[in-house]
C-alpha cells in the first residue's frame, strides 16, 4: 500500500510518499482503507520534533530518539472497514467509520490503518463526506474539552478564543456559541467574516488591535496557537477568569500550579484526550447542521509535503485535508 513516512526528523520535504506493508488487524482491532485524513499541529510537531523543550527529551524517548519508530504519521482517518478481528465485535466489514488512531500509534496517513476498535472511532454520518469527517477528531474533540470539561464553560459567560480561524479555534467559535458564551474571536482581517459566520458576536484583527484588552472582563481566555501569556492577558479576564493555552510549557505548568491556590485569576493547565463520547458529540451537531467543519484545502497523498508546509506556516483556514487515491475516485463518483 501507499503510505506518507518520514525516516527523519526535519522540514516538511522529509515526508514522502513509499510503498509500505499493509497492516493486518489484531484480535482487537479493525482494518480501515481510509478515504481522508488529516494533517494536524500534533503531526507537524512530530514530524519536525517541535516541541516545548520541558517536554522535547520525554516525547522523543516515547517516539524515536534518533530516528522515529512509527514512519507513518497521522492520527484523524475517515473510511471504510476493510476487515476486523477476532474479538471485534461494534464494527462490521464495509461500514464507513471516522475517528482518531492513538497517539503512540498513529498511522492514518496511509490507504489502510490499523486501529484498535476501543481507540476514538465511531460510524459516519450517511450525511457527512470522508473529508468533512476526517476533519472533526482532532480541532472538534480539543475545542470540546478545552471549553466544555476543563473551562467549564456557562451561559451568558465571555470567551476569547484566540486563533478563531483555525483547526481548533473554528470548532472553538462554534462550540462556544452553542454553549451560550458570548464569543470574541482573534485573526486577520482576511479570516474575520469567515469567524462571524462561525458564530463570533465579535471579532479582533490581530494587525491592528490589542488581542486582550485590559477591563474586557473575559471570563475564558483560550489561546489555541500560543501567541499570548497569561500575564499579557490577566487584566483582560474577569474576577475569576481563566487563561487556558493550548500549547502549555513549564512556566504555564507553574503558573497553574500556584493559581489553583488563589480564589482568583488562574491558569488551566489540560490536554485533551479524544474520546467516543466527545467525537459522538461534535459529530451528532455536524450532521444536524449546527456546527460546520473548515477545510483549508484538500490535497492528494503524492503533495503530503506541500500539506505539512501549510500546516506549519499557521496560517491556515480551519483543517488541511489528504485524500488517498481511493477517495478520490469516491469523491468524483458521488459528485457525479
Amino acid at each position: 500500500m501507499q503510505a506518507c513516512i518520514y525516516e527523519q526528523y526535519g522540514p516538511a520535504d522529509v515526508v514522502r510518499v513509499a510503498e509500505v506493508a499493509r497492516p493486518t488487524p489484531k484480535p482487537d482491532e479493525l482494518l480501515v482503507r481510509v478515504h481522508a485524513t488529516q494533517v494536524t499541529t500534533a503531526d507537524w510537531r512530530f514530524r519536525a520534533s517541535a516541541f516545548p523543550p520541558a517536554s522535547w527529551l520525554p516525547v522523543r524517548l516515547m517516539v524515536g530518539l534518533f530516528r522515529p519508530r512509527n514512519p507513518v504519521l497521522g492520527m484523524d482517518f475517515s473510511g471504510v472497514v476493510e476487515a476486523i478481528g477476532e474479538n471485534v465485535s461494534e464494527f462490521r466489514v464495509g461500514e464507513a467509520v471516522f475517528g482518531s488512531a492513538n497517539w503512540r500509534r498513529r498511522g492514518a496517513h496511509a490507504e489502510y490503518l490499523a486501529v484498535q476498535a476501543s481507540d476514538a472511532v465511531i460510524r459516519k454520518p450517511s450525511t457527512l463526506t470522508h473529508v468533512e469527517a476526517a476533519a472533526i477528531p482532532f480541532g472538534g474533540n480539543t475545542a470540546l474539552a478545552f471549553l466544555r470539561d476543563f473551562a467549564r464553560l456557562q451561559p451568558g459567560q465571555r470567551v476569547l478564543i484566540v486563533g478563531a480561524s483555525g483547526g481548533v479555534g473554528s470548532w472553538a467559535v462554534q462550540l462556544a456559541r452553542h454553549l451560550g458564551a458570548h464569543v470574541t474571536g482573534v485573526s486577520s482581517a482576511r479570516n474575520a467574516e469567515l469567524v462571524r459566520s462561525l458564530g463570533a458576536h465579535q471579532v479582533i484583527d490581530y494587525a491592528s488591535e490589542p488581542l486582550a484588552r485590559k477591563g474586557a472582563g473575559y471570563d475564558v481566555v483560550f489561546d489555541t496557537v500560543g501567541v499570548t501569556t497569561f500575564v499579557g492577558c490577566r487584566d483582560a479576564l474577569s474576577e475569576r477568569g481563566t487563561y487556558l493555552p493550548l500549547n502549555t510549557g513549564l512556566k504555564e505548568m507553574v503558573q497553574a500550579l500556584f493559581s489553583a491556590r488563589s480564589a482568583g485569576k488562574r491558569v488551566k493547565f489540560a490536554v485533551s484526550q479524544n474520546t467516543r463520547e466527545s467525537l459522538a458529540f461534535v459529530a451528532e451537531l455536524v450532521a444536524a447542521g449546527t456546527l460546520r467543519p473548515v477545510i483549508d484545502r484538500v490535497y492528494p497523498m503524492a503533495e503530503i509535503a506541500e500539506a505539512h508546509r501549510s500546516v506549519e506556516g499557521r496560517h491556515k483556514r480551519g483543517s488541511v485535508i489528504v485524500e488517498t487515491a481511493r477517495g478520490r475516485e469516491f469523491a468524483a463518483a458521488d459528485a457525479a
